[in-house]
């Protein structure tokens, strides 16, 4: 594909999570040349700017010169952000790729001005190591181009999957958005286990860590689900056993599935409040 064809993408807001966009997509041969950014903030477009990325202050240059228009600012000022720039993005009808957690798509299209083909995605945290995990939810106006477009963009930072009603974003953010959180909250308590148990801090850290990853590529790789790994590893009367049976005991997983399922209804009750904005 010549420079030439590839779409004008224009990302509103210039943080991590974006920055790990432009990223991945210029590891991937995405041009500079066709990769905006806009911030209020002149010091995080800098490093943009010398990769040969376009760099602005004003969304609505941004937003008339782009066939994807990303929203990576804080939900709390989205509304605010694109009201003004509804009269520009009805003129060039770009799809409107929203990676702002709590805003329902409906939000984004009112805001805009109406009649608008929206992308929501959710992607975590390790997207910034090129490991992320994205869920999409596709408004009925996005073409099948459009999604493919959408996929490529998340998928230069990890794997994307569809979801095929919005409501289901909710359980996205339960599993995936939030989940690196749940990862880091067993780690530090393995690695805490550890000091008490005699390692010191440095050793609990680094083989927690490494037994992280490896258990991840594992579970990947493998071509049987985590419960059987999980049975492989822990035989009759062993070491293992033991742990696990406190762990049932102590009803771990309802635990896990209480913490996902508040996170999920906190999900949509952000969806009721910052969606609520005339």
């Amino acid at each position: 594909m010549t420079d030439s064809n590839y779409p004008q993408l224009g990302f509103i807001g210039a943080g991590n999570m974006a920055s790990a966009l432009v990223g991945g997509l210029l590891a991937q041969g995405w041009p500079a040349s066709h990769l905006w950014l806009s911030d209020s903030n002149v010091g995080q477009l800098a490093a943009h700017a010398a990769r040969g990325c376009k760099t602005v202050t004003d969304n609505a240059v941004l937003a008339a010169s782009v066939d994807l228009l990303v929203l990576s600012v804080k939900p709390q000022v989205m509304a605010d952000v694109l009201r003004p720039l509804a009269a520009v993005v009805q003129a060039k009808q770009p799809l409107i790729l929203s990676i702002a957690a709590g805003i329902p798509s409906d939000s984004l299209v009112r805001w805009l001005g109406g009649n608008l083909a929206v992308v929501r995605a959710m992607p975590n945290t390790p997207a910034l190591v090129q490991s992320g995990a994205t869920g999409l939810f596709a408004n009925d106006r996005v073409s099948n181009e459009q999604r493919r477009l959408a996929e490529q963009v998340l998928g230069a930072v990890g794997i994307t999957l569809w979801v095929e009603h919005e409501d289901l974003i909710d359980a996205v953010t339960a599993v995936s958005g939030s989940g690196p959180a749940y990862f880091f909250y067993v780690m530090e308590a393995m690695i805490a286990a550890g000091v008490r148990l005699g390692l010191d801090e440095r050793d609990a850290r680094a083989l927690t860590l490494q037994t992280a990853l490896g258990s991840a590529q594992m579970a990947i790789t493998a071509d049987v689900a985590p419960a059987e790994l999980r049975r492989r590893v822990t035989s009759p009367a062993g070491t293992t056993e033991q742990a696990v049976k406190v762990f049932d005991q102590a009803e771990l997983s309802v635990i896990f599935e209480r913490a996902l399922r508040a996170c999920a209804d906190r999900g949509a009750q952000m969806a009721l409040e910052l969606g609520a904005a005339d």
